[in-house]
């Protein structure tokens, strides 16, 4: 019994298809595969989306991408400030290793002379040794040593220390400049798969659905190129002159691509337009959008003034340069060029003003 019953709940094997049942099953899969193909979306693609869900989730990945390319561009600027410390410490312990070896020098004439004389200093001894661990541990010697090299030997003393010193300031820096690079690694990576998701999605859209996505986009993230050269430029003059200048360089960059990361001068992304413009009118920015806001004087929307920064979302992670009349200059996102736009078009979150 027991044997039958196994029997009788086995599975039956799976057969692969022979002769027309294979046939017709490759000719189902063929079919099915051009269908997709002609509907612009991939095999594997999740067909359940609609248009208007996959530019909805396009929209997100690019908002999601400017926010990692701004943590990026954060953990990039502390790389670059922990790299420089390191090397300034590295310099300044060579410098201090030569001025050492010069005490020696000179102390080792003296040992030389009281060598001849009839013995060496015990300090001596050590103040010409190799090993700073070994001194420093036996430092105490130093006050038996004569008058005449009591002075010279604490000398030598003060520079190992402060060797000792600088080589573990350098040490720290070392691991934090380690640290920072794999949080820019981990920064570039995010970028890199929300731009590629972005690009799989808008991939799945027929030709004319890219079209009417990118109009859209133009539609929501401001006029055409061609509308921001004609724009009146400002209808409320610019607070000073510096205003004026970051002004006139941002629309000097109408028309350059976004990029995420770049600062100039072919291509920006949108703080290192702000920070570019500014820069051009003499005035250092920071690099980022959530550090720019804290830049200068926050001000309300009501009282913008040409050449303000202007910033968007919750996270602070998008902004543009305003130039008057309710509009602003600003990199939007990948594909779309830097252009004029509404500060109406993206939930407005806070304004600076710099100089």
């Amino acid at each position: 019994m027991a044997a039958h019953r196994k029997t009788a709940h086995r599975k039956p094997k799976q057969r692969p298809f022979t002769g027309p049942a294979a046939r017709t099953a490759a000719t189902l899969a063929l079919a099915g595969a051009a269908t997709a193909a002609a509907s612009g979306t991939p095999a594997g693609a999740d067909p359940q989306l609609t248009s208007a869900q996959v530019k909805a989730r396009v929209d997100r990945l690019y908002r999601e991408a400017e926010v990692a390319t701004e943590h990026y561009n954060g953990a990039k600027e502390q790389v670059t400030s922990a790299a420089r410390a390191v090397e300034d410490l590295r310099d300044e312990a060579a410098r201090r290793t030569q001025r050492l070896n010069a005490s020696r020098d000179a102390i080792g004439a003296l040992a030389a002379a009281q060598y001849r004389g009839g013995g060496l200093n015990p300090a001596l001894q050590l103040a010409l040794s190799s090993d700073p661990d070994e001194y420093l541990e036996r430092a105490s010697y130093v006050d038996r040593a004569a008058d005449r090299q009591s002075s010279a030997l604490r000398g030598i003393q003060g520079q190992i220390v402060g060797i000792a010193q600088l080589r573990a300031r350098a040490g720290r820096e070392i691991a934090a400049l380690t640290s920072r690079r794999a949080e820019l690694a981990e920064h570039r990576s995010t970028v890199h798969a929300k731009l590629a998701d972005a690009r799989k999605l808008l991939a799945t859209l027929t030709a004319s659905e890219r079209a009417a996505y990118e109009t859209s986009a133009d539609a929501a993230h401001g006029t055409s190129l061609r509308a921001g050269r004609s724009a009146s430029r400002s209808a409320v003059a610019a607070p000073h002159t510096r205003a004026a200048q970051a002004v006139a360089f941002a629309y000097s960059s109408l028309g350059k691509p976004y990029v995420w990361g770049a600062t100039g001068p072919s291509a920006y992304d949108c703080s290192g337009l702000t920070q570019a413009a500014w820069r051009a009118a003499g005035v250092a920015l920071p690099r980022t959008t959530y550090t720019q806001i804290n830049a200068g004087t926050r001000v309300s929307r009501s009282q913008l003034a040409p050449g303000d920064l202007v910033f968007f979302y919750a996270g602070i992670t998008h902004v543009g340069l305003y130039i008057g009349g309710g509009q602003m200059i600003h990199a939007p996102r990948p594909g779309a060029p830097i252009r004029v736009a509404s500060i109406s078009d993206m939930p407005f979150a806070g304004a600076t003003r710099v100089g």
